[in-house]
């Protein structure tokens, strides 16, 4: 039998090695990860590397979220967007920091998006809003967002998300069609984005 709750106290206990946050290691301490991944790889479920969830897509390695989670500078109550839904795992963790009412998370493939719907509910986070679509087009009606993020590579922000962002909102996604860098932007008055770079990133492309 798998002591799980041992399992994420070693993880958490590592990722402190690359965020100081004690908010998001204790975010990251209470989601059960090994929860949102299938059955066939959940023995690899604190391990801190990304793993297949179907669809061609992927739960991201742990410290990619926690260092995200960090960059985007959390606050409860803060709205959120998260495009790619993935198992539900990331908008868990950004519901831990923000509250589960102020998530809202779009996912391409509707098997997806059903199976983190039921993820969440099961593990407490039924209050996250989930819905298939795509997800370059944001998510107009709960608009603005103080933050938005994408958990898929895009060449750029998609000129709709930028729209959805409020003034001196972040943005946060993997930016590149080949070579990926982490990239964080705030919301200008007039509309522009300050951009910063945040090193080297490896993400399935957005669909």
């Amino acid at each position: 039998m798998v002591d799980w709750d041992r399992e994420r106290s070693r993880l958490v206990t590592h990722l402190r090695e690359r965020v100081s946050d004690e908010a998001v290691l204790d975010a990251m301490n209470r989601v059960p990860r090994h929860r949102f991944v299938p059955e066939r790889t959940r023995r690899n479920a604190y391990a801190d590397r990304p793993l297949p969830i179907g669809e061609g897509q992927t739960i991201s390695a742990p410290h990619m979220v926690a260092i995200m989670a960090d960059l985007l500078a959390l606050s409860p109550g803060d709205t959120v967007l998260e495009v790619g839904t993935g198992c539900g795992y990331h908008a868990a963790v950004t519901a831990e920091l923000v509250g589960t009412e102020n998530v809202y998370s779009v996912e391409y493939h509707e098997s997806l998006a059903s199976r983190a719907r039921e993820t969440l509910a099961e593990t407490g986070y039924g209050d996250v809003s989930v819905r298939a679509g795509d997800g370059k087009r944001g998510w107009p009606e709960h608009a603005p967002y103080d933050r938005v993020y994408l958990t898929c590579a895009a060449p750029d922000f998609p000129p709709s998300l930028v729209e959805q962002t409020r003034t001196d909102g972040y943005l946060l996604a993997p930016l590149g069609d080949g070579t990926q860098t982490l990239v964080r932007a705030c919301k200008r008055a007039d509309g522009t984005l300050a951009r910063e770079d945040h090193g080297s990133v490896r993400f399935v492309p957005l669909q």
